[in-house]
């Protein structure tokens, strides 16, 4: 109940986050600046300019905007075709993130087996954390571009110090969310994925370590020879358990005894 409690957590989590850089593609204000302000208790002139990965726009104190639409896709700033492809990118490993994530979840009746549901919601897991760093990525090529022109000491002509605006803090929040969700599903997973070599103790302290192979575990005894001992295997099994021995070990007679 735990694991799958969990499981959902990570589901919710990494939904959640997905939406959010989702929404973040089609908001507004991706960068903001303002001319003007306040004079006394009188406004003198205000005017906003600000842009998203799709257009620039000018909205002036009448509430009336103005925008020009970025050309065709050739032609577009390189950093925010950059921007644009390492959102989309991240969008679409998500998209399958989420879509494994479901399947492999136990507490829903798809995907086949728990060993395959198991592998499906690791593969979901390991998309989620690709398409956040993707995601990451974007966000701060753009801040990085926008805080170049924001704190250089000197700028052309015709050039505005921009400011951040709310997408860009959602969208970090959202890439937060979903790699917090990818660690949920790791963490309910990763011994199923990754199981520890067990070492079985038997007749006065000797040891023998199963090894992995192909997902199989090889049981048996192991008894050191300064007692007489033998060594018997189960063979590639599935259980855990230790087999029984079969032979009892042979004792030597003594002159007198074959004698009478």
């Amino acid at each position: 109940m735990r694991k799958q409690l969990v499981q959902i957590l990570g589901f919710l989590t990494s939904s959640l986050g997905w939406t959010f850089v989702l929404c973040t593609m089609a908001m507004d204000y991706w960068r903001i600046t303002q001319l003007g302000g306040q004079g006394g208790s009188f406004i003198i002139k205000v005017a906003w300019y600000w842009s998203n990965l799709w257009k620039d726009c000018f909205t002036d104190s009448t509430a009336i905007t103005n925008c020009r639409d970025f050309p065709v896709l050739w032609s577009v700033t390189p950093f925010v075709q950059g921007v644009r492809g390492l959102l989309m990118c991240g969008l679409t490993l998500g998209f399958f993130a989420v879509v494994l994530s479901f399947l492999g979840m136990e507490c829903t009746f798809i995907g086949g087996g728990d060993k395959t549901k198991d592998k499906m919601l690791f593969s979901g897991a390991v998309f989620h954390v690709a398409g956040g760093v993707s995601n990451i990525a974007g966000y701060c090529l753009y801040i990085n571009r926008v805080a170049r022109t924001t704190f250089s000491a000197s700028l052309e002509p015709g050039i505005l110090r921009y400011d951040l605006g709310p997408p860009i803090f959602l969208g970090l929040v959202g890439c937060f969310l979903i790699l917090l969700g990818a660690i949920f599903y790791a963490v309910t997973v990763f011994r199923v994925i990754c199981p520890e070599s067990k070492v079985v103790y038997a007749y006065g302290g000797g040891t023998y370590m199963v090894p992995r192979s192909r997902g199989r575990t090889y049981t048996g005894y192991y008894k050191p020879s300064w007692q007489n001992g033998s060594y018997q295997g189960s063979g590639p099994s599935n259980s855990s358990k230790i087999s029984k021995l079969s032979q009892t070990i042979p004792t030597k007679m003594s002159e007198r005894d074959a004698f009478v």
